[in-house]
């Protein structure tokens, strides 16, 4: 088996990808809009937006399918980063790491997607019930079988899951050290945000150590740093932020001072704090490629300009002196 790894250099550095998952899940569900999620693809396009991230829970199944409409006759313009692993249930995930589950799985996102490879797949979660080794043996055979390009790994990310005194992303990274030996790891997709930067303590300087691209997703908070959310506007039932620690009404207005200073930095350059909020990410490494999610084309050519955006050292110094993000059990 043909041992590759595309790495940092396929995911368009440099540039700000686009996260489709709020084009049909997790968000407020009654302003989505195949449409208008359509035409927001085609204007991420439009603008030199490289990398298109879904997954195959999101939906489920319906945001690949939306993404396969929007690529047709685009196909060749897109680097598609799809993801396996996960189940969606009635009020619960599952994750599923079973090799024949995953032969599956890729080749029904392919048919969803309308194409006869998958640039990126990375593993949603590892299936405890499966040695993480087998669910990678599995995905590079898809390598081999031509089906997928590369393969990359979504950080675990759940702070519940750490050993006392362990840092946010160790378990991530000893997943990494094990999926290395049966086959490269291209990309690692974790939240990095001026709000939320711990993947900057070990995640990204063991990517960078080894060539290997970084997704940052939710660089703009869930919304929250592009300074377009009220404190206390509340969300419909089905948004994750209902139940996200950092959006309730107190704490939306206990982090403020981040937007605020995201927007001081802004007027000076005249951009927007979404804008800014992106260009730090890209400025946290030449690997990183920030995937915003969003489901209207205005702030798809919007993000897409952040990387036209140069940040000074006075800019970077103040943002990085902006109070550390509180959460509802802070």
């Amino acid at each position: 088996m043909e041992r590759r790894s595309l790495g940092a250099a396929a995911l368009a550095v440099g540039a700000v990808g686009l996260g489709c998952m709020p084009m049909s899940w997790a968000y407020d569900a009654s302003r989505q809009r195949g449409d208008e999620a359509l035409r927001a693809v085609h204007a991420a396009l439009d603008a030199g937006v490289h990398v298109l991230d879904t997954a195959d829970m999101y939906g489920p199944f319906t945001n690949e399918l939306l993404l396969g409409r929007a690529l047709k006759g685009r196909r060749s313009e897109a680097f598609v980063s799809t993801k396996c692993g996960l189940l969606v249930g009635d009020q619960h995930i599952v994750a599923n790491g079973r090799p024949g589950y995953v032969r599956r799985a890729c080749d029904a996102s392919l048919r969803r997607l309308q194409t006869d490879v998958i640039d990126l797949y990375q593993l949603h979660r590892a299936d405890p019930e499966v040695p993480v080794e087998e669910t990678w043996g599995a995905m590079a055979e898809l390598v081999a079988a031509g089906k997928v390009r590369a393969l990359g790994l979504c950080a675990i990310g759940a702070r519940a899951s750490r050993r006392p005194g362990a840092r946010l992303h160790d378990g991530t990274i000893r997943q990494l050290e094990r999926v290395q030996q049966v086959f490269p790891v291209s990309a690692v997709q974790a939240e990095l945000s001026v709000w939320s930067p711990q993947a900057l303590e070990s995640l990204l300087p063991w990517c960078a150590a080894r060539g290997v691209g970084f997704l940052a997703a939710m660089p703009l908070g869930n919304g929250y740093l592009t300074g377009t959310l009220t404190p206390g506007q509340g969300f419909e039932p089905e948004d994750l932020r209902a139940r996200h620690p950092r959006f309730t009404a107190e704490m939306m207005a206990a982090n403020q001072p981040v937007v605020v200073g995201l927007r001081r930095v802004a007027e000076r350059h005249g951009a927007t704090p979404a804008q800014v909020a992106l260009a730090w990410a890209l400025r946290q490494g030449p690997q990183v490629v920030p995937v915003p999610g969003t489901k209207r084309a205005r702030w798809a050519v919007e993000n897409a300009g952040a990387a036209g955006l140069t940040l000074t050292a006075q800019d970077l110094a103040e943002i990085d002196r902006l109070p550390p993000a509180r959460e509802s059990w802070d």
